[in-house]
């Protein structure tokens, strides 16, 4: 197998990969009826004019199952907190205490873990349409390099490895998404 064609299978192999964390990272954010930091990850604060991670104004903590915890290191952030996970619209109000932010978590209805459901498959869909792009991007590639005299059983077997590392990728999303449905599902 000549470098090129190498490249093009470990560029591949480390786009599916990232498209697989990408889709790890999202369902993190879905809710599955325990308190995580990881639902706030999508959650910007503005720090002084600069919209800033909420990680990165203060500790999340998560002190039992139904509690998220926001301490600021900069206790005029309080206010600031609070507005910026109602307007992130994740389906709970926090409450704005002395020192700290906290979010005590609604129980979860088995329409809301339904629906949780559905957003998973969709992200799920969407890693796997990512995951088929990159599958396409170099079989394209892959049949350039027989017109620039490859052989064409050496095209056949990269085109043979390019199908086997799409199909290890796609079964990856699928358990990364079967394995977020159960955690949703059970109570």
């Amino acid at each position: 197998m000549n470098e090129d064609a190498k490249k093009m299978l470990s560029e591949a192999d480390s786009l599916m990969s990232d498209a697989v964390q990408h889709l790890d990272k999202e369902l993190g954010k879905l809710r599955a009826g325990k308190a995580s930091p990881a639902m706030l990850g999508g959650v910007k604060v503005d720090y002084y004019g600069t919209m800033t991670p909420i990680d990165q104004v203060g500790n999340i903590n998560t002190p039992d199952a139904k509690q998220i915890v926001v301490q600021p290191w900069d206790k005029n952030l309080l206010g600031a907190i609070g507005k910026a996970i109602q307007a992130a619209n994740l389906g709970f109000v926090p409450k704005v205490e002395a020192d700290v932010v906290r979010i005590v978590l609604p129980p979860v209805t088995e329409e809301r873990r339904k629906e949780l459901c559905k957003k998973a498959k969709a992200e799920a869909e969407n890693a796997k349409v990512s995951i088929r792009n990159v599958r396409r991007n170099i079989l394209e590639k892959i049949k350039k390099l027989k017109d620039s005299g490859v052989p064409e059983d050496e095209v056949k077997s990269l085109e043979k490895e390019m199908q086997d590392i799409t199909d290890k990728y796609i079964k990856k999303a699928d358990e990364v998404t079967s394995s977020k449905e159960k955690e949703i599902m059970s109570i």
